[in-house]
């Protein structure tokens, strides 16, 4: 557990790294670098006691950022759009500079994704750190390029900087603040189709609670060369799987739509043993995550409110 450090969060707005900086800041103090597109976000931001810290990392302007961060937890990342020069530009290039203007930090973790990964023909497959890279269409092209094109500019960092870093693939997350399961879970809300690229389409899905948990133990094993742990769950689910639980937490019938695409992951399942030798097992299982995250965007679940009535008999 990081406690009475300065902590840099990028991507503080974003999905994983609000409740993340919100976590850290209960005994940190802590920065949140981010875009901030919106006076609403911003002020989501600073109501949670972080320093909100206006930056674009394709044109970064660290001139009024501090220094003497103890640790940085780089999150922030262009995810999609077909423009591969800024990709490289924001995740490659943004990185660099990051990590150069907070190179006097104890550690630095740089998330990174499964997608980094090259497609596998067996969905069943658990990815290791070493397996090899490769682009795929799982997400958008430009940000599996543009991501392992970032590992590479982590990796010199550490040893170029003496700057202790740590490599995290993350697979799906999700939690109120959203993730795949989630847009999913939106879709089983509104009464129409999931729909996913395989069957069976397996990941290794990680709760937002663990993810927080979990950071202080990943970026206090980074090391020079760069460590590299996968970031997920210990449970591997299908799409399949998590939507017909979805269905008996909403009290209906799902239907999951398959719309093969050619070129991606056909299973994104991560080997978790690296990552469990740092952090531990998870504390929540995905069928719990998922339930909370059900009740905390729509409130309780049919079931729940049966079990609920029963108890008061």
């Amino acid at each position: 557990m990081l406690s009475g450090e300065k902590v840099l969060v990028t991507g503080a707005a974003g999905q994983i790294g609000f409740p993340l900086a919100r976590y850290l800041e209960r005994d940190n103090e802590v920065w949140g670098l981010a875009r901030f597109g919106d006076a609403a976000t911003l002020a989501r931001v600073e109501a949670a006691g972080i320093t909100a810290y206006r930056c674009d990392l394709g044109e970064p302007d660290l001139g009024g950022l501090p220094d003497d961060f103890t640790y940085v937890l780089h999150l922030a990342a262009l995810t999609s759009g077909e423009d591969y020069d800024r990709a490289m530009t924001v995740n490659a290039e943004g990185t660099g500079l990051l990590l150069q203007h907070c190179r006097r930090a104890k550690a630095a973790l740089v998330m990174s994704t499964h997608s980094v990964y090259r497609p596998h023909e067996d969905p069943w497959h658990a990815f290791v750190e070493s397996d090899p890279l490769g682009i795929n269409t799982s997400a958008s092209p430009i940000y599996s390029v543009s991501k392992i094109a970032q590992e590479g500019v982590a990796r010199y960092c550490a040893k170029a900087f003496d700057l202790p870093v740590v490599i995290a693939r993350m697979n799906v997350s999700f939690g109120p603040n959203g993730g795949l399961p989630v847009t999913h879970m939106a879709s089983v809300a509104a009464g129409t189709p999931i729909t996913t690229k395989w069957d069976p389409c397996p990941y290794s899905p990680i709760f937002e609670d663990d993810i927080n948990e979990q950071a202080a133990a990943l970026v206090e094993a980074a090391g020079v060369p760069a460590t590299v742990v996968n970031w997920g769950g210990d449970e591997a689910v299908t799409v399949q799987e998590w939507a017909a639980y979805m269905g008996e937490l909403a009290g209906r019938d799902v239907r999951v739509v398959v719309q093969e695409r050619q070129g991606s992951l056909r299973g994104l399942i991560a080997d978790v043993s690296r990552r469990r030798s740092l952090t531990g097992p998870c504390k929540v299982g995905w069928r719990d995550g998922l339930k909370r995250t059900w009740e905390a965007r729509h409130g309780d679940a049919p079931a729940t409110k049966k079990e609920d009535q029963c108890s008061r008999r």
